[in-house]
């Protein structure tokens, strides 16, 4: 799965499975389409076989299923059934049956992309998900992670207490991590099973402090959850948390909150619409502010910010 910049979507895609007495294995991939940013839907040939080419196809030994890839094997196929091109990760475990003269039912495999990256020497496997915003990897996280790794020495993240807002899939706290920092992850609460996996397996082994994923919705509860007098961070870092939606007022609220005197705030975001500059003017008025980076083929700024006093 490739996600582009030009339009959102997230993807579900559900692959059917018929195995009859004839041996015959086909293919059915479909696709529901969200509002997420564009993808490059994988090419999907569903063919159609005449009678001649069925009784040949019967005749033979099954299809294979390579578990690894959960690709159908190329060179055990007959043309006509090639049903993939390049595209990575799809895992469809298909177990053949006992009984080849048993009626069959379909059985549903639901999908989940997985991509991946390298940041700070180490290769990051990001499970993404269709059911929020939130799983999904955005330019804005790529970005802000090549920044932090191209600036580790100035940043000095060792050891450093660092808190992310709205982690998603946890690309950017697992980076964080790795650098060496003591990250705290946070987001809405049906995003933190996607993003507890993501951050257990990503960083098992090569960080110094062990992740810690938290709930955090804007604006709520702000000082019970995170009382300012112990909840001290060096770093808060963010990525792609302003888009079109109706909680940026409770967004701003909550980077004050988090960002005490002594606290640097690092914002990245592709900028799309009205709202993301209005945004930004508030943001500006705020903090203290400046313009780290720019990513012009992305669309992404990156801002530092400072507590302003009075």
């Amino acid at each position: 799965m490739r996600i582009t910049s030009n339009e959102k979507v997230l993807t579900c895609f559900h692959i059917v499975w018929f195995h009859e007495t004839t041996g015959l294995l086909e293919a059915h991939l479909s696709a529901l389409a969200m509002d997420a940013e564009c993808l490059e839907c994988m090419p999907c040939v569903q063919p159609v076989l005449s009678a001649a080419e069925e009784e040949s196809c019967g005749e033979g030994d099954d299809e294979i299923v390579d578990n690894e890839t959960g690709r159908l094997q190329q060179d055990q196929l007959p043309e006509t059934l090639q049903l993939w091109g390049d595209e990575k990760d799809i895992i469809c475990d298909f177990e053949p049956p006992l009984k080849p003269f048993k009626a069959w039912a379909p059985t549903v495999y639901t999908c989940f992309d997985k991509e991946q990256y390298w940041f700070a020497g180490y290769q990051i496997t990001i499970q993404e998900s269709i059911e929020e915003y939130a799983g999904v990897v955005w330019h804005a996280a790529k970005a802000l992670c090549h920044y932090l790794e191209e600036n580790r020495e100035e940043l000095n993240l060792k050891n450093k207490k660092v808190l992310e807002i709205g982690s998603g899939t946890g690309l950017v706290s697992i980076v964080a991590c790795i650098l060496g920092a003591e990250i705290t992850a946070t987001d809405m609460p049906n995003c933190l099973g996607n993003l507890r996996y993501n951050l257990s397996r990503n960083t098992k082994g090569k960080c110094l402090h062990n992740p810690e994923v938290r709930e955090l919705v804007w604006g709520q509860d702000l000082e019970a959850n995170f009382p300012k007098s112990s909840c001290l961070y060096d770093y808060i870092l963010a990525a792609d948390v302003v888009y079109h939606h109706t909680y940026l007022g409770e967004l701003l609220e909550t980077m004050k909150h988090l960002c005490q005197p002594e606290t640097e705030l690092i914002w990245a975001n592709k900028f799309r619409f009205n709202t993301d500059y209005h945004f930004l003017s508030q943001f500006n008025t705020s903090f203290e502010t400046e313009l780290l980076a720019e990513f012009p083929d992305s669309e992404v700024k990156i801002f530092k910010a400072k507590h302003k006093a009075g």
